[in-house]
């Protein structure tokens, strides 16, 4: 790594064999940068949860190195590399009070007592748990031994925290709420942040950028506004948020756009972002939010006539499943505003969708 790279941590060409045959992750090159919150995101075996234990040190590179601040870490074993661990089961030890784990890891690095109990004091305030010092773990919530394990983890002042699915075990609801106290921490901080989850909302909600793992590669590092308006991939497509999709083949080019046979019947105006040339096949993706009902005449490129299946009640939107061009499970999504009138199965609607939001992907 030359001495002018920027990079806070690098992943140069790394590699990773647990039988010295199969790659569970693939020449992967990756910067990040001081003071970001960058999320590995991806299915279950993608890769990312190997790529932070790598980083850890618990793990070992098979090929390529792991750099830190411009340091190789190949032969830094984890209690030197300064770096705090989130896990999923909170990792606290249960005979010892709140107090006793937040000063626990200061204790291996021998910090005198005054400022042992001040680091303590102080991380305790960070994550709003001041006068629980003298609480054990099973007299707390979930969310408070999350925040424990958090400030556990920030107490030493790490230059860097990796949390390989904290919030995992929390309910919905709480797990929201820590999703914002994460998120509003790090800002505070200034802290470089590793997350690994396989939760898309998480990783929308509180990350600078997201990469999307699958079978040991990244298929796309983008912000998460990005991710999911201008995916490059059906799988990234797919795995981000809900999709309508469509088998085709590109007939033309027409401008900027290309025109698409659809298997199921009709031709549908595209964006090609995966593929360029007539007669290539290709997936074509749309977001369910982008679709208009009744459309007036001029305002989209696509019009076609869909028949209900099934609507559903969500509440805050109406979820409408169609049968539009031969796909029967064609999602709308619908404000549920005043007025608002529900389409019974079986019913005809009009539909329609601008041409820039209906990408031509990747035939996956």
């Amino acid at each position: 790594m030359r001495p002018d790279e920027t990079a806070f941590v690098r992943f140069d060409g790394v590699e990773k064999s647990y039988d010295g045959r199969t790659l569970v992750v693939r020449r992967l090159d990756l910067d990040i940068a001081r003071g970001e919150f960058l999320t590995l995101l991806g299915p279950s075996g993608s890769g990312k949860t190997t790529c932070l234990m790598m980083l850890a040190g618990f793990e070992p590179v098979t090929r390529g190195e792991i750099y830190l601040e411009g340091r190789p870490l190949s032969r830094v074993p984890p209690h030197r590399r300064d770096i705090g661990m989130v896990f999923q089961n909170y990792a606290l030890f249960p005979h010892m009070t709140v107090a006793e784990n937040l000063a626990f890891p200061l204790e291996v690095r021998r910090l005198g007592r005054a400022e042992i109990e001040t680091r303590v004091r102080r991380a305790l305030e960070m994550v709003r748990l001041a006068g629980f010092e003298h609480r054990r773990p099973a007299q707390l919530s979930g969310g408070q031994q999350q925040r424990v394990a958090l400030a556990r983890a920030l107490v030493f002042e790490p230059r860097l925290v990796l949390m390989d699915e904290p919030l995992g075990a929390l309910d919905k609801q709480l797990r929201e709420n820590m999703q914002y106290e994460l998120k509003r921490l790090h800002e505070r901080l200034g802290i470089t942040v590793v997350y690994v989850t396989h939760d898309q909302g998480e990783a929308l909600t509180m990350s600078d950028r997201v990469a999307v793992f699958e079978a040991g590669r990244i298929r796309q590092l983008a912000t998460p506004q990005r991710l999911y308006e201008e995916p490059e991939n059906a799988f990234v497509a797919r795995f981000i948020g809900e999709n309508n999709t469509f088998r085709g083949r590109i007939r033309a080019r027409e401008g900027r756009f290309c025109r698409v046979t659809v298997e199921g019947g009709g031709e549908m105006l595209a964006l090609p972002v995966a593929v360029r040339e007539p007669g290539e096949a290709t997936t074509l993706s749309l977001r369910p939010e982008r679709v208009w009902l009744d459309p007036p005449e001029g305002a989209v490129e696509n019009r076609f006539v869909g028949r209900v299946v099934e609507p559903v009640y969500h509440g805050d939107h109406l979820r409408l499943v169609l049968e539009v061009c031969g796909n029967r499970e064609f999602v709308v999504k619908v404000p549920n505003r005043p007025g608002t009138r529900w389409p019974t199965p079986g019913e005809t609607l009009r539909v329609g969708w601008r041409a820039e939001d209906l990408r031509a992907l990747d035939p996956a």
